[in-house]
């Protein structure tokens, strides 16, 4: 436990932008072992994911989970989490993943040679979120390049989403948008409530800003690992069974989202050092997954280390809901690369890809080849 944020504290002294941050007129922390970290996440009494602005309540971002503590929090996250459960994997891949990774996979097995993050990685989840939600292709890509153009998209995305949220109140499909049309929140008192439309967008607009920008590069992240660990790229062919260690390995390993902002609620003590209430605590998830006190060797990418724990997708209350899409996502992806790319290796042509972000990091480039 430190005071400060995460990037100096690291030696890392360049522009870095994550959620809702930095706030120059609060104290800052920032929490590295893994015992703390995960001990923070689940504590909502004294950490808070919301700053709790005054009179930001019905701002859309205001409205997503993310930005919920507490009974409120627990209240609006069971109304999609049924979605979201382990069992619901095969929903999501027969609906919309499989046909997705079959698509973009056929665009690229005659080119002989792809950068996996532009031309495969990156659809998928923006294509999977977006199906589940009733969005056709041209919409979706629309989405993306407004996203891309301006660093939102927002108001694309509720020209596009809003007619669908009305067509399914009025019929609804097998689809996410439906499942959230029919929810119906308990209050404190007992009532009950359907979302508003507000509501709904922001449950939808987290979904596709969550998965969208970071699932892919796990992705990328995990079948880097593969490529630069040929051994195991062959072991997984091979044995299938394999895949599902070597995801949650390069989840501990190199996690997308490195750090994750809570404020502190309460003056309380972490580690030895006293923090006050009104301070943002930064807990560095990355750090933690490589904390020698619960991994042996943990800067080696090993997937044969035993299964446990980690803060790859977080923890506690607000660990990342969509974490058995992106698992299911990732798997499809990497099995369809194996199964349909003969002979695949990183080109050794192409620039040596980097890992690029603080805050959201992935590789600047998969460049592959195989054989035709």
């Amino acid at each position: 436990m430190h005071e400060g944020i995460p990037g100096p504290l690291v030696g890392f002294h360049g522009a870095a932008v994550f959620q809702g941050l930095p706030e120059p007129d609060r104290p800052h922390y920032s929490a590295f072992d893994f015992a703390t970290c995960d001990a923070v996440v689940r504590d909502s009494t004294n950490f808070s994911s919301s700053s709790h602005v005054p009179g930001s309540e019905e701002a859309l971002h205001e409205s997503s989970i993310l930005n919920m503590d507490g009974e409120r929090h627990h209240r609006y996250r069971t109304l999609v989490q049924p979605s979201f459960v382990p069992k619901k994997a095969q929903w999501w891949i027969q609906n919309w993943v499989q046909v997705t990774v079959d698509s973009l996979i056929d665009s690229i097995t005659d080119a002989g040679a792809a950068d996996l993050n532009v031309e495969f990685f990156a659809p998928i989840p923006l294509l999977t979120i977006c199906g589940s939600f009733g969005v056709t292709i041209p919409e979706a890509l629309d989405i993306r390049a407004a996203v891309t153009s301006d660093g939102l998209g927002l108001d694309r995305f509720m020209q596009i989403v809003h007619p669908i949220i009305a067509s399914r109140r009025a019929e609804p499909a097998d689809d996410l948008i439906s499942v959230l049309v029919e929810a119906e929140v308990t209050h404190e008192d007992g009532t009950r409530q359907v979302l508003s439309d507000n509501e709904v967008l922001g449950f939808a607009f987290l979904l596709l800003a969550a998965g969208s920008g970071t699932t892919w590069k796990q992705m990328g992240i995990t079948m880097m690992a593969l490529l630069q660990h040929p051994e195991w790229l062959e072991r997984v062919r091979e044995d299938r069974s394999l895949l599902r260690g070597v995801i949650e390995e390069g989840l501990r390993w190199m996690p997308t989202d490195p750090v994750f902002a809570r404020y502190v609620v309460n003056d309380v003590t972490l580690g030895g050092v006293d923090i006050p209430a009104g301070a943002v605590l930064h807990v560095c998830f990355a750090e933690a997954n490589r904390d020698p006190a619960r991994w042996e060797r943990p800067d080696e990418f090993d997937p044969s280390r035993p299964l446990q724990s980690h803060l790859g997708f977080g923890g506690g209350p607000h660990i990342c809901i969509g974490m058995h899409v992106a698992r299911a996502e990732i798997s499809t992806a990497i099995d369809a690369l194996i199964d349909r790319l003969p002979g695949l290796r990183l080109d050794p042509d192409a620039p040596i890809p980097q890992i690029t972000g603080m805050y959201e990091r992935g590789y600047s480039s998969v460049p592959v080849r195989w054989d035709r």
